[in-house]
């Protein structure tokens, strides 16, 4: 599969005015349009004495043209199509992500695979990819691990790995007292853990992991923005959390009788009944079958007949 290069004008130095939230002298966040929801999302810019990074550079981002900077490097916290459309907007800039979703960033069969998408769906989505969220490949893009350290002069922005949503999920802990969560969003919706490279464990664990994180602000990439303090932060992570014991119990209750997965993905476990979305059938089963492997495991339903699950 390829794709097509989308055509930018050059990024300028743009003022957002009251939609870029100054944190510290270096930090600010990029609000999204409304309120950072989906499709959009609220992007940080961080300026040391040597160079400013973009971390997630959102549809917003390309669509106001720049930023309040010139920027030198663009941070990815993970391979998903609303993270990436900088990448190719700012193309004189060095883009990072993580070693484990590298191949997202490099080109769209790459993203795709992320996704685990296949047939139609897989290349209809790849179409949506490139002509609203203006995917665009980097072969140059360098990958890094949990730890490493962006050093901008005065200023150091380091990586820390929070795998689940994808293999290479990371968030970044900020000099001045930032922590960026990206897709721990802290939302009613809960933990998202639907693709190919989607782990159900890998995201407990980084939900647990996230806790020891010390900030005086915790900025998401939807939604809730900007979190000022550590008691409101760990008050929506403990909610955030417990989404995933929602489901998991509520999918037991399913089970009282034989089903399948193809009744789970029915039932909606994860989107509302009215969500339509290209790959929302992909999510359902994909979530299923990972809630499906932890009760198998724990002893809390098994495959009763050829692919029909009972609870125990």
């Amino acid at each position: 599969m390829s794709s097509s290069t989308p055509s930018f004008g050059s990024p300028g130095i743009v003022d957002w005015g009251d939609s870029a939230l100054r944190l510290t002298a270096q930090v600010s966040v990029l609000l999204g349009d409304d309120g950072g929801r989906y499709p959009s999302g609220n992007s940080l810019l961080v300026a040391g004495a040597g160079e400013t990074v973009v971390i997630d550079p959102s549809v917003t981002v390309v669509a106001k043209g720049g930023v309040p900077a010139t920027v030198d490097a663009v941070l990815n916290s993970h391979a998903h199509e609303d993270h990436l459309p900088g990448n190719g907007f700012f193309s004189s800039a060095r883009v990072h992500i993580h070693d484990d979703d590298l191949p997202g960033a490099v080109d769209i069969d790459g993203l795709m695979d992320v996704y685990g998408l296949d047939g139609d769906t897989r290349s209809d989505f790849a179409k949506m990819v490139v002509d609203e969220f203006h995917f665009t490949p980097r072969p140059d893009a360098e990958g890094f691990s949990d730890g490493h350290v962006f050093d901008l002069g005065g200023l150091s922005v380091e990586a820390v790995h929070l795998p689940g949503h994808t293999r290479g999920h990371s968030g970044f802990r900020i000099d001045g007292g930032v922590f960026f969560l990206s897709d721990i969003d802290l939302t009613g919706f809960g933990p998202y853990y639907g693709d190919a490279w989607s782990s159900l464990d890998d995201f407990d664990a980084s939900l647990t992991k996230v806790r020891d994180e010390e900030a005086d602000w915790y900025v998401t990439y939807h939604h809730k923005g900007v979190i000022e303090g550590r008691e409101a932060f760990l008050g929506l992570l403990d909610g955030f959390h417990e989404v995933i014991n929602r489901r998991h119990e509520a999918m037991l209750e399913f089970l009282v009788e034989p089903r399948s997965v193809a009744e789970m993905v029915a039932k909606r476990f994860v989107y509302r009944p009215h969500v339509e979305h290209v790959f929302a059938d992909s999510v359902e089963g994909r979530t299923a079958e990972l809630h499906l492997a932890r009760m198998i495991e724990r002893g809390e339903a098994a495959e009763v007949e050829s692919g029909r699950f009972q609870r125990l």
